[in-house]
């Protein structure tokens, strides 16, 4: 927590290779790296950083905990909200992201649709729909 009472949020995700991608994020996100070096590269969205790390830097970091395999499975997805869910959509086809699913409504009034990262990170728009509950 800053003095001034804001957070700002650092997400770590792991990576095999960090220049794909910073590749990715940003053609997807249409950002800049903030922050690189050879084990990572960082990107801030508002009042989120998503730092990039290159696995063997990221088993120094938390061992004695292990790094998952990515044919492991999800275990978690991050959220951009969107005002027009289809329009993202489309907009993500045009930088070559191929979606998992959606754009679909969900029945508690979200349309969302997911994607990965090169690295099988999901991501997930969504836009509320109607008013919010």
């Amino acid at each position: 927590m800053r003095a001034d009472g804001a957070f700002c949020r650092i997400i770590s995700l792991f990576v095999a290779d960090p220049q794909r991608s910073k590749s990715f994020y940003e053609n997807v996100f249409d950002v800049s790296a903030i922050f690189e070096d050879e084990d990572a590269t960082a990107f801030k969205f508002e009042n989120t950083i998503v730092n990039l790390l290159k696995i063997p830097a990221a088993r120094e970091l938390i061992e004695p905990a292990t790094v998952g395999d990515r044919d492991a499975g999800s275990r978690f997805q991050l959220t951009v909200w969107v005002d027009d869910a289809d329009a993202a959509c489309a907009e993500l086809a045009t930088r070559g992201v191929e979606l998992l699913n959606g754009p679909m409504d969900r029945e508690w009034g979200m349309r969302t649709a997911s994607f990965t990262d090169p690295d099988g990170h999901v991501w997930e728009i969504a836009q509320q729909l109607g008013e919010a509950g």
